[in-house]
């Protein structure tokens, strides 16, 4: 599969704007505050192996997709099954998986492999804290733009970019896709293949996502292994940003975070909606545990996690 024909890369690579004007080359190091970005080019090495607790962490993974081929195990069925209470049985899983496969097939092709550059990631989440970021170009200059659930541009380019080339998702924070967007199926429960099913059946009206959409299937193996690896089985299971962060090290060559953890007044709000209740937490999710994670990576120089100004 192409995503494990790479040579699995955990180091990182600050970013240097290269600016090129009549008199010369003049380079900048990018700051963590700075409120616009003049972008022409990446540095063109990739990040050198890692080798560190984290790199360890990191080869642990198991494939992250599966298919027809890398089928799930009924171990790993009985960790799943109970996440969002699901009640079926084995056996009406794979019966359920396998008519889902047949009218939409998985595509594992998630990212073309490189052999001559550095893929680079930008994984957007929805927090509030985006707002007045201006991140938007700097993240539009990213090979992959990976969005979370109902995460939007229109309105907010500025700060978020308009660029989607993967879309994380699952029923519950669902969002219009075409098919100009790779979906990342995130399922949590058996009606999420059966919801999937329902809303690319070409007889539906309603459809939010279109025809032709290629789709990748999240394996339950590879949330088990986020949950035991490097939650430490500490709450209910990860997030989805969580997940989209652990599995950007794993398919991408340099990843950078943006958009995630509390706002200013320290609830977990999205940039693109106002919640009436504050002070919500992030629900089954060990929400400190996984930011902890996130400075953890920054300060190991495996992931850069760009935070508010």
């Amino acid at each position: 599969m192409p995503f494990l024909l790479r040579k699995l890369k955990t180091g990182f690579l600050f970013y240097q704007v290269c600016i090129i004007s009549i008199g010369g080359l003049s380079l900048y190091s990018m700051s963590m505050t700075l409120r616009s970005f003049q972008i022409e080019e990446f540095s063109g090495e990739c990040p050198k192996d890692v080798d560190s607790l984290f790199g360890k962490m990191i080869n642990e993974s198991p494939k992250p997709f599966f298919s027809r081929i890398d089928t799930v195990s009924e171990e790993v069925f009985k960790w799943w099954k109970p996440i969002q209470g699901s009640k079926e049985n084995f056996t009406y899983y794979k019966m359920t998986v396998e008519k889902t496969f047949q009218m939409i097939p998985p595509t594992l092709e998630v990212f073309k492999p490189s052999t001559d550059s550095c893929r680079t990631c930008a994984v957007v989440g929805n927090s509030g804290h985006l707002l007045g970021s201006r991140y938007g170009r700097l993240i539009d200059f990213h090979d992959v733009v990976i969005r979370m659930n109902r995460g939007i541009t229109k309105g907010y380019e500025t700060d978020v970019g308009t660029k989607t080339t993967h879309r994380v998702m699952y029923p519950e924070s669902a969002t219009q896709v075409d098919n100009t967007t790779h979906l990342l199926f995130f399922p949590y429960k058996i009606r999420d293949y059966e919801w999937l099913r329902k809303v690319m059946n070409p007889e539906n009206a309603n459809k939010r996502i279109s025809q032709g959409v290629k789709v990748t299937y999240l394996s339950p193996a590879f949330m088990k292994y986020v949950y035991d690896v490097w939650l430490g089985k500490k709450g209910g299971y990860g997030s989805t940003g969580f997940m989209t962060v652990i599995l950007s090290l794993v398919i991408c060559d340099e990843v950078n975070v943006f958009g995630f953890g509390a706002d200013g007044d320290g609830n977990w709000s999205h940039y693109f909606e106002k919640f009436r209740f504050k002070g919500l937490g992030t629900g089954l999710h060990s929400g400190k545990r996984e930011y902890m994670t996130y400075e953890h990576l920054h300060e190991a120089k495996i992931i850069r996690f760009f935070k508010k100004l």
